[in-house]
């Protein structure tokens, strides 16, 4: 059950990052396919499974063309038309959205489409986290650093808010060090920048 559904608690929303450009794929890393589906479509499912809600999609280049992939899922888009200036961009974006008529909104999760290991599993537990102890953040640690997905508290917007360039949350996360909270995701390193980063994945899936 989401927060939406429990009067008078904390909404948390999870904000899709798919407005990249991919300039290094021929193929746009929003429409690789892995076990049927595109990553977009399978980080945007991911969100919707969670007990995060409601989940806001942010895209950019190429948006009319992402956006036949969300078809009947129930997600709010926004298109980010200052995506070539950074992921930071994008950022700014979604919490805009997210934030802009719902005055419950207490933290937001971030999270990409490129991280096709990631479950709803690591998203509730980051909410769970949260709500135990109402930290500044919680992000996922693996492969010796910190990063996404992240819930970032409501007292960090405007830190979000003032991002430049290509500075994602990492900046914040670090920032945060001492306060922060992370949970072990080590599913979340799986990072699909390229179409060989995808060929391997594939490969390993059928061993």
């Amino acid at each position: 059950m989401s927060d939406e559904a429990i009067p008078g608690v904390d909404t948390i929303p999870v904000i899709v990052l798919a407005a990249g450009g991919s300039t290094r794929t021929k193929t746009p890393k929003q429409l690789f396919r892995y076990e049927g589906k595109t990553l977009l479509r399978r980080a945007v499912e991911t969100a919707l499974d969670s007990d995060c809600a409601p989940v806001h999609v942010v895209l950019g280049a190429g948006a009319e063309r992402f956006s036949h992939e969300l078809i009947g899922l129930p997600v709010h888009v926004t298109v980010n038309h200052e995506w070539e200036e950074g992921i930071s961009s994008s950022i700014r974006a979604g919490l805009h959205v997210a934030t802009g008529q719902e005055s419950s909104v207490r933290a937001v999760v971030f999270m990409t489409v490129d991280q096709p290991s990631v479950t709803a599993e690591i998203l509730n537990t980051l909410r769970q986290k949260y709500r135990e102890s109402r930290p500044p953040v919680v992000a996922c640690a693996y492969d010796g650093t910190v990063g996404t997905p992240a819930l970032l508290d409501a007292s960090l917007f405007e830190s979000v808010r003032a991002l430049e360039g290509d500075a994602g949350a990492k900046l914040i996360i670090l920032q945060q060090e001492d306060a922060a909270l992370t949970i072990e995701a080590p599913d979340a390193a799986l990072d699909i920048d390229t179409e060989e980063d995808l060929l391997r994945l594939t490969d390993q899936t059928k061993q």
